[in-house]
């Protein structure tokens, strides 16, 4: 079936990008399977990581089915993009019935993307992953695809006003190779792998990263352990975060 709204959608992102005048350095795209179910798993540090995860998947000529929360569906506008887009809405209190719609779309061979932290991190930092891609990848029967995000929290996030102004911000993609999901070895396990796979991608993002802050205004978006001004995991934590 012809995709109608998804590829015009990539152009206007796209097109927006050009006129902010975002610098990308993305490596690893190779490692996006052509064809065939993956299911994709990323840090989530700003509202539009969803877009930038998606332009990973571009060069492979690859449109990713990304899992979000029910909310976002009923919105006016992004519900019926979201929608025409076939991503999965997720009803955080019934979760069964996105999970079957995940694995359906895994098994007839898309990619579904997946953010295991469930919501964004306010610390910048990994925080717990949910199991649930792992679960998916391994009855499905396809490998977790592992990527890390890095500087897109400086365009919108929670707790923060987006700045969608042509400040050339640096936005760093890592996607790493493929994990595949053994049915014998136990969801958690799997999990822990992902986990620390895309902390060393993540890792390699921000040593790639070629700004540093402007002055002690403009710490909020590095990690504590980085010397910035974010909360740390547990400050974040504390608040809800």
């Amino acid at each position: 079936m012809a995709e109608l709204v998804y590829p015009p959608v990539i152009g206007a992102a796209r097109s927006l990008f050009k006129a902010l005048d975002l610098r990308f350095d993305i490596q690893g795209t190779e490692h996006v399977p052509q064809r065939g179910g993956a299911v994709l798993v990323s840090n989530h540090i700003g509202y539009l990581d969803f877009v930038f995860c998606g332009l990973a998947a571009r060069p492979a000529k690859r449109l990713v089915r990304f899992m979000a929360k029910e909310s976002v569906f009923r919105h006016k506008v992004s519900g019926p993009l979201m929608r025409a887009m076939k991503h999965i809405p997720v009803d955080r209190t019934a979760g069964t019935g996105a999970y079957k719609h995940a694995l359906s779309a895994l098994r007839s061979g898309e990619i579904i993307g997946v953010f295991p932290e469930a919501t964004i991190s306010q610390s910048f930092t990994l925080k717990t992953f949910k199991s649930g891609a792992a679960r998916l990848a391994q009855e499905a029967g396809v490998p977790v695809l592992p990527m890390a995000l890095w500087g897109t929290q400086r365009l919108w996030t929670k707790g923060h006003k987006r700045d969608l102004r042509r400040n050339h911000i640096p936005i760093t993609m890592r996607v790493g190779e493929p994990i595949a999901a053994d049915p014998a070895e136990s969801p958690d396990c799997i999990t822990e792998r992902v986990r620390g796979r895309v902390q060393e991608l993540l890792e390699s993002a921000q040593r790639a990263y070629p700004v540093r802050p402007r002055g002690p205004e403009d710490t909020w978006w590095i990690p504590a352990h980085l010397g910035g001004t974010a909360p740390t995991p547990a400050e974040a934590g504390a608040l809800g975060r």
